[in-house]
């Protein structure tokens, strides 16, 4: 819980005056009164550790007592026996950390008395819209209340513009958590790759990844898994299917658990028989000689375009090595020929969310690298089955090659370290 306090004393002291709102995620229902799984905003999570829907957390300095509010669900002895015990008011302050506690259905009730005659309130609009509704009300509550004497926020600030800058960086704690979710991942890439073989359905491996992560502990999937066999490696958002894993093809997923409410994000691409084809070697060795060029450049002070640029030169530079682009390198970059081949971005932000929160640009210009961000680091070649421009022999070939990337004021540190990538540890996994 300390972690928890220190960051809400951080952020207090980042917002100055006024008061911030952050509510729980809204319970999505399946069906009837059947709800999809339960998982806790994560802007609320950060700041409590508390994963309970239907619950609010206020944060001001201008109330001397009540600088930490938490509103939740009491506990309730007859719905308890049907979803589980809650924490209630009591555990609220004695195990969340709140200064005070309310019930959730208090909190149009009691929002007034916490908005009132304060000039900035730091709320997050167009994300929750139960919330939204009962912050709307209140302040239209308070804008009729000017006659005695009591006024409503003249201004409404994004609630992520300064809590979502502590989340990008990462503290030690942080930082451990991820590297445990990572090497939960790794144990469940290589579990597909002792498993994988012709004959058995791309939703056999899946499962097998679910089975892994939920066996070490992790809570969920980061993301819904990605499990191509064969032309659906090409599909970048292929989701897993039914189709067979037949002899000769890739395998590419693209999994990782999530661990503590983080995640990791690992992509790894392996032939079903456990060798590779003279020409799947060759774009494998293409795409692992990228992201390694990528990763060195991850450093203190470099931009995500400039990895992505270093992923690019070398992905194009080898396309032309094997006569799949034809022409000046310099040339094929300006005018993007890489694309059909290379159509996404190396690298995004992760954290708590897969695709994790914080600005890319600042002040208009990308954001240069600090110790503490991590990344993914994904390069990728993928050669359409209907792809006419190239030779019959290189279709339906896809590779991509993802790891987490920690950046430190050294080197950097590759928190997925250990899943095999090098073309020899992975066919020996595989065997």
């Amino acid at each position: 819980m300390s972690e928890f306090a220190a960051r809400r004393e951080q952020l207090l002291q980042a917002m100055g005056e006024g008061v911030a709102l952050f509510p729980s995620a809204p319970v999505a229902l399946r069906n009837h009164d059947v709800g999809h799984p339960y998982r806790q905003d994560s802007d609320l999570y950060y700041l409590t550790g508390l994963d309970e829907p239907e619950s609010l957390l206020l944060l001001t300095n201008q109330h001397e007592e009540h600088r930490v509010v938490l509103f939740v669900r009491p506990k309730k002895r007859e719905r308890e026996i049907w979803d589980g015990p809650r924490a209630g008011l009591e555990g609220a302050v004695a195990d969340f950390g709140a200064d005070v506690a309310f019930p959730i259905e208090e909190l149009a009730e009691k929002l007034p008395d916490y908005l009132g005659n304060v000039e900035r309130l730091h709320y997050r609009l167009a994300q929750n819209r139960e919330a939204d509704a009962i912050v709307f009300d209140c302040l239209n509550h308070l804008r009729r209340g000017g006659r005695r004497g009591v006024n409503a926020p003249e201004t409404v600030i994004d609630s992520a513009m300064h809590l979502h800058e502590m989340r990008l960086r990462k503290s030690a704690d942080e930082i451990a958590t991820m590297r445990k979710a990572a090497a939960i991942t790794r144990e469940a890439h290589l579990r597909a790759m002792q498993l994988a073989r012709p004959g058995i359905h791309e939703y056999e491996i899946d499962a097998e990844l679910l089975h892994v992560f939920r066996k070490h502990g992790s809570e969920r999937a980061a993301y819904e898994s990605i499990v191509g066999s064969g032309p659906n490696a090409t599909i970048l958002h292929y989701r897993a299917g039914n189709r067979v894993l037949d002899d000769g093809e890739l395998l590419l997923i693209d999994a990782g658990c999530e661990y503590d409410y983080y995640a990791s994000d690992v992509t790894r691409t392996f032939p079903v028989n456990g060798t590779f084809s003279a020409e799947q070697r060759a774009i494998y060795a293409i795409v692992l000689r990228a992201q390694k060029a990528s990763i060195d450049a991850v450093t203190t002070g470099a931009t995500l375009d400039e990895i992505h640029q270093r992923a690019v030169r070398s992905i194009t530079e080898g396309l032309v090595d094997l006569g799949l682009l034809d022409g000046e390198c310099d040339t094929l970059i300006e005018e993007k020929k890489y694309e059909p081949f290379y159509m996404h971005r190396t690298s995004h932000w992760l954290g708590m969310d897969v695709h994790d929160v914080g600005h890319y640009f600042v002040a208009g210009e990308q954001r240069p690298l600090e110790p503490g961000f991590v990344l993914t680091v994904e390069p990728g070649i993928y050669i359409a089955t209907d792809a006419e421009s190239v030779d019959e022999r290189w279709r339906g070939i896809g590779v991509r090659i993802e790891d987490d990337v920690l950046v430190t004021a050294g080197a950097a540190d590759v928190l997925s370290e250990g899943i095999p990538k090098e073309i020899d540890e992975v066919e020996a996994a595989c065997a």
